[in-house]
């Protein structure tokens, strides 16, 4: 590949550029292009990275494979650059050609899957969960991850990445798209783009009774493209004082009110790590054939999908859109169902009584599991109500409020205590928590296994069932 000269004609044209008689906030790509100075960038782009190599970066014209306007100057950050110039911006052109070149002769990478998480995490945190990792960045490393970092704050479109500094992402290579360079649109992805990630965004959810949220679902082709977008970045005003002692606004990102701090990193980290392991294990059944653990690997999905579009819609720990709670209460209650139903109650016949008990059974003080009972009996008289087109309850909005909060925290605990009892074998939970429920043998099947899954991987917050035991 003829590097050198690529980053030599490179260099030149941005030269001529910077001499160029025009209004840089005018002049497109199109009219760049089509000047006589730019045909010797577009030659050495055909000899440093031929069409057999980068057929990417080409387009049909006429039978012809020519280089395409829109990946060399504008996918590129060429023509931003040259507009810069023009407008006599502090941009160096030799990396500038650096990064040109690095754009035009490097393999096409692959897209991977990024989630912005509407939470505040430590700095520098880099947790590993399957074939995810939760990190944090700061905006340079967000904008070496796009093409062009040679422009820094300046390239239109990148100033909002300073908004994300120490913000969470989720991501993890979609073995399954390739690279293309072409444009992409926004709003591809559907209404429920974080419900297929939800293996990685259980553990998080688990860990906390604080609702966690899924900002925004985008791609990223690293070198190339970092494609979320400034709408997508949920912010709010706060006020500080400047260097005269005057106050003045500015933006930050909305980080809600699900918190780690830097002290719990080494136990958030191994708790994730636990618990993701067990997520793991129980969909490495799917693919056995074998009934029992097929359909546990398909319960605990649903279970997670439930709980994971009930938490999207949660925008903090007492606020619910009231249009929206009823439907927040079926997500839990199909979430316990999904995982407290057995293969004996296909008939049908006292399944909410058989979940009430089992989803209690799982709670290890008798005013606990009364509570629990209750609570649940309550959702599913609502879910009746709300299925033959009765008024779903007479309290008043806050107590609403607040029975919905405790059927989520009981819905979180009985997801993460499913987790922590289920075995590996073919056997089946509900028959323990059946068990458990008539009062044989509980301390063994129950309660012991849940001391020891608490001591050795706690969560934010240690049950108060579980302290009290």
């Amino acid at each position: 590949m003829d590097t050198p000269d690529l980053r030599q004609a490179v260099i030149t044209w941005l030269g001529q550029a910077q001499r160029l008689s025009f209004s840089p906030h005018a002049v497109t790509d199109a009219e760049l292009a089509a000047r006589p100075g730019f045909e010797p960038v577009l030659n050495a782009v055909v000899h440093a990275a031929p069409v057999s190599e980068h057929r990417d970066l080409y387009g049909k014209v006429d039978g012809d494979w020519l280089p395409r306007r829109s990946a060399i100057l504008g996918q590129s950050g060429l023509g931003d650059a040259t507009r810069l110039l023009v407008r006599q911006a502090q941009v160096s052109p030799e990396e500038v050609a650096d990064d040109f070149v690095a754009f035009c002769t490097a393999p096409a990478p692959c897209v991977e899957d990024w989630l912005l998480l509407r939470a505040d995490v430590p700095e520098a945190t880099r947790i590993p969960l399957g074939r995810y990792t939760l990190q944090t960045f700061t905006p340079d490393e967000l904008r070496q991850l796009g093409s062009m970092p040679a422009l820094g704050n300046q390239r239109p479109g990148t100033s909002h990445l300073d908004l994300l500094t120490g913000a969470p992402f989720l991501h993890s290579v979609d073995t399954g798209r390739t690279s293309t360079r072409a444009l992409h649109w926004g709003g591809h992805r559907g209404p429920r783009a974080e419900a297929e990630h939800w293996r990685a965004l259980l553990p998080l959810m688990l860990w906390s009774g604080e609702p966690l949220r899924v900002q925004a679902v985008f791609d990223v082709e690293r070198g190339r493209r970092f494609g979320l977008r400034s709408d997508d970045i949920p912010t709010t005003l706060t006020t500080s004082l400047d260097r005269h002692g005057m106050e003045e606004d500015f933006e930050v990102r909305e980080s809600g009110s699900y918190h780690v701090a830097p002290v719990q990193l080494p136990a958030f980290k191994a708790f994730c790590t636990q618990v993701t392991a067990r997520i793991d294990a129980v969909v490495a059944g799917t693919p056995s054939g074998r009934r029992l653990p097929t359909r546990r690997a398909r319960r605990l999905e649903r279970a997670a999908r439930h709980l994971l579009r009930a938490y999207q819609r949660t925008y903090s720990d007492y606020s619910v859109w009231q249009q929206e709670a009823d439907e927040l209460l079926l997500d839990y209650v199909i979430a316990l169902e999904a995982l407290m139903i057995s293969p004996a109650d296909e008939e049908h016949q006292k399944i909410s009584e058989n979940i009430r008990t089992r989803a209690s059974a799982l709670f290890l003080t008798p005013g606990q599991r009364a509570r629990v009972e209750e609570a649940v009996q309550q959702a599913y008289s609502a879910r009746s109500k709300y299925v033959h087109g009765d008024k779903l309850t007479e309290h008043p909005p806050a107590q609403q409020l607040e029975q919905l909060r405790e059927l989520r925290l009981i819905a979180r605990q009985v997801i993460l205590r499913w987790l922590a009892l289920t075995p590996t074998d073919l056997g089946d939970l509900t028959d323990l928590l059946d068990t458990a429920a008539a009062g044989t043998s509980r301390e063994r099947l129950i309660d012991e296994p849940l001391r020891t899954f608490f001591a050795a991987t706690p969560p934010d917050e240690i049950p108060p069932d579980v302290l009290g035991s």
